[in-house]
């Protein structure tokens, strides 16, 4: 009796999806080394290629960064009057400022920043916001890299230094709120404040900073980018779904890592 044809092709399809998967993360590392690799040679930095860079920089960081600051600030000046207040009530008063630092500064924000970079521009690559760049960008199973270099890179650089710009300017912002919700306008606060935040950012954990926002900057800006390359290339048009998807997933892995490393 022959077998069912969709036990025996059950496997196979499994199989060739799993390859497909790999193919794709394989395109994504690929893709994204190419453009950095792009992105720090000299030669790419002509005239053409800065002013390109520079009207991206205005449009993902400079136009957004006013309203996304104020936005992040409110919200973070409720969570921060949420923790003191808790902390005052169950007499953990001296633990409020790290609590704060920690939950605020180290996490949330980088991951905000992230993801909201992502979603107003990493994943317009998907939605098609390339435009004619990606469209004669791609022949077949190839990549021009004149193109790649003048038409994507200053959106990957743009991107990236976005999430970078967004995450320190609010971090910056809420250690001021922070200070002024427990300390108000007093200036006495100041060494008390001072050294609960030095305690906080010793050296592994700056470092831990650093490299998470680092590596959170690269991946809005490369894996949406990749995405909509390997649809182009193969004439998909269903992009904002695998993007979105693998971006968010990266994301994850990264924090979660950095969880790990930090508190296990």
């Amino acid at each position: 009796m022959p077998a069912s044809p969709s036990l025996s092709s059950h496997p196979v399809g499994m199989h060739h999806a799993l390859l497909r998967h790999v193919r794709s993360w394989w395109h994504m590392l690929h893709v994204g080394s190419v453009v950095l690799v792009l992105a720090l040679s000299p030669g790419s930095y002509t005239p053409a290629f800065r002013q390109r860079t520079a009207r991206h920089i205005y449009t993902s960081t400079w136009q957004v960064m006013p309203w996304f600051t104020a936005l992040s600030a409110l919200l973070s000046l409720v969570l921060i009057r949420i923790v003191v207040v808790t902390a005052l009530s169950y007499g953990l008063s001296q633990y409020a400022l790290q609590m704060v630092v920690r939950v605020l500064v180290l996490e949330l924000i980088p991951l905000s920043a992230a993801l909201f970079v992502a979603l107003r521009s990493g994943l317009a690559f998907n939605a098609g916001a390339v435009g004619e760049a990606a469209r004669p960008l791609v022949a077949p199973k190839t990549l021009d890299l004149d193109r790649l270099r003048d038409h994507l890179t200053p959106r990957v650089l743009a991107d990236a230094f976005a999430v970078l710009a967004l995450a320190t300017l609010s971090s910056v912002v809420i250690l001021v709120l922070t200070y002024l919700t427990v300390y108000g306008l007093s200036p006495w606060g100041l060494p008390g404040f001072t050294r609960t935040v030095g305690q906080v950012f010793d050296l592994p954990v700056s470092l831990g900073f650093i490299l998470k926002t680092l590596f959170f900057s690269l991946a809005v800006a490369v894996v949406p980018m990749a995405a909509s390359l390997e649809a182009a290339q193969h004439r998909a048009t269903d992009t904002i779904q695998p993007g979105a998807v693998r971006l968010f997933l990266v994301l994850f892995l990264l924090e979660a890592a950095s969880l790990v490393v930090k508190y296990v």
